[in-house]
């Protein structure tokens, strides 16, 4: 240390070089609260002590290696970082510090003028900012997108004008029916003129001919509509099958604030709730971004929004309709690493504070510490530490509120369900329809039949017996006449007669 002198002044530095240099052997207490990426157990082997892992030991590691200190870690009894409480006194890794029982303290831990207030901290070494965990849209499978392009009116309407069309298509030509060549029927009826419609409508033609001038003009302002429908149609549903429409509208913390239908809350007494209970209450910003957040996480006296610890609001955001207001390193952390990539993450970029390493008031290492920290800046150690938990290139999109991991060039089976549902249908209904029609045509077969079976035969013992006639000359009233029952057979005779007889 340094030696005050009246006449000279101080003689030395106030930087303990003895401390500085040589702190080897010396075995340190810390404190923790387990937070990834600062902290997480990496080993928990029976019997043994428990191994740790994070951004914040590999920060510890540094320091440890640089300075030659040792270290044993341990997790705050209550897993909390610290706040007052009503007897003035402090929980969590706070009053560990503050009672004694550790010397460091470190782990995702803010500096906050009420913690300086009781504790030592070394200068930041990362920056803090607030962010918000939010779950992405979800994309939900429509067994009948084909119908997506269209509104159910719309196709309401199309249904009732392939009817109305049809109808007037019959209506015209019953009103001026075509002229048909002899022997030839007419097949305009109402249901081909249904079906003739339909089928030009889906671009398969049709079968009945019309060759009066308004049903021809009829017909060309129908395929015009047609092709303008279909057209569109395409063109629509080319884009709802292979683009996935943005559903969530969040996308900051203004746009958060100013919504209800997605509550949203932080971990109660933590330095996050402070921070927006500080703000909410400030009345130079009554009607600011965080005086809204403030009136949405103190509901029920913050009970009914606000959770005890961070994992506990990062499920509630995996499974439920809900926002987790937290570090943002924290959350960039989990939704990089989310195996599902379930999660996206918004806040303000501001850096207004910082993590630091709590140190006991008046602690000895509190400069040294702080001393190396900036040296692990200023050579880009540090920058390599972040990299390493907060990758740029995560497996994951921080910022995007659908998944942009999914392939947008082939259509799954999914997408087409509803096609295959109503081609099913259709096989369906027809083999419903051909089992009645193959029913109704035996029942009226089991009657008809027998009639004309017994009409048949009497025609044809009719032209038996009539073959068996003889033709004979009959007299009568002193005229001869020849009877025959047909024609040809009367021509023959004749001819074998030689003639018709002559009056006697």
């Amino acid at each position: 240390m340094g030696c005050w002198n009246p006449v000279t002044g101080l003689n030395g530095s106030l930087t303990d070089k003895k401390l500085e240099n040589n702190m080897r052997g010396v075995v340190l207490r810390v404190v923790t609260v387990l937070e990834e990426p600062f902290v997480m157990v990496s080993e928990n082997v029976l019997g043994k002590p428990k191994k740790y892992q994070g951004f914040s030991i590999d920060v510890l590691d540094a320091l440890s290696n640089y300075l030659g200190f040792n270290y044993e870690i341990y997790v705050a009894p209550d897993h909390k970082y610290g706040s007052p409480q009503e007897d003035g006194t402090w929980n969590g890794l706070v009053g560990e510090l503050v009672f004694k029982r550790a010397d460091i303290g470190i782990s995702a831990l803010t500096i906050t003028p009420d913690r300086e207030n009781v504790v030592d901290f070394t200068t930041r070494y990362m920056d803090y900012s607030v962010g918000v965990l939010l779950r992405r849209a979800e994309k939900t499978v429509d067994m009948f997108a084909c119908l997506a392009p269209f509104d159910l009116s719309l196709w309401a309407c199309i249904a009732g004008t392939v009817l109305l069309v049809g109808l007037l298509v019959y209506l015209l030509n019953w009103l001026n029916p075509p002229r048909l060549q002899m022997g030839s029927m007419s097949s305009t009826t109402l249901y081909n003129s249904m079906w003739f419609v339909y089928g030009s409508f889906v671009q398969q033609g049709g079968e009945v001919p019309y060759t009066t001038l308004a049903t021809r003009m009829m017909m060309g302002a129908w395929w015009l509509f047609a092709l303008i429908v279909i057209s569109s149609y395409t063109a629509n549903l080319a884009a709802f099958l292979t683009i996935t429409r943005i559903e969530s509208s969040i996308q900051s913390l203004q746009d958060l604030s100013k919504q209800t239908d997605i509550p949203y809350g932080t971990v109660l007494d933590s330095a996050v709730y402070e921070h927006v209970r500080m703000k909410g209450m400030n009345p130079f910003e009554r009607d600011s971004m965080y005086s809204q957040m403030w009136r949405m996480i103190n509901r029920s006296n913050g009970s009914e929004n606000n959770v005890l610890e961070s994992q506990a609001g990062i499920q509630k955001v995996k499974y439920g309709n809900y926002a987790f207001v937290w570090d943002a390193a924290v959350l960039e952390y989990v939704a990089i690493n989310d195996p599902d990539c379930s999660f996206y993450t918004i806040g303000n970029t501001v850096a207004d504070r910082g993590y630091g390493i709590a140190l006991q008031h008046g602690s000895p290492y509190r400069d040294v510490f702080s001393q190396r920290i900036l040296e692990l800046q200023q050579n880009g150690d540090m920058d390599i530490l972040k990299h390493k938990w907060w990758p740029k290139n995560g497996q994951c999109d921080l910022y995007s509120s659908v998944d942009t991991k999914q392939k947008g060039g082939a259509l799954d089976i999914k997408s087409f369900a509803g096609v295959f549902c109503i081609l099913a249908a259709g096989i369906v209904l027809s083999c419903f329809i051909a089992m009645l029609e193959t029913w109704w045509n035996k029942r009226k077969g089991s009657r008809v039949p027998s009639k004309e079976a017994s009409s048949l035969q009497n025609e044809t013992t009719t032209s038996e017996r009539r073959n068996a006639w003889p033709l004979r000359p009959c007299l009568k009233l002193g005229t001869n006449t020849w009877r025959s029952q047909a024609s040809s057979h009367g021509l023959h005779q004749s001819s074998q007669l030689g003639g018709p007889l002559d009056d006697p």
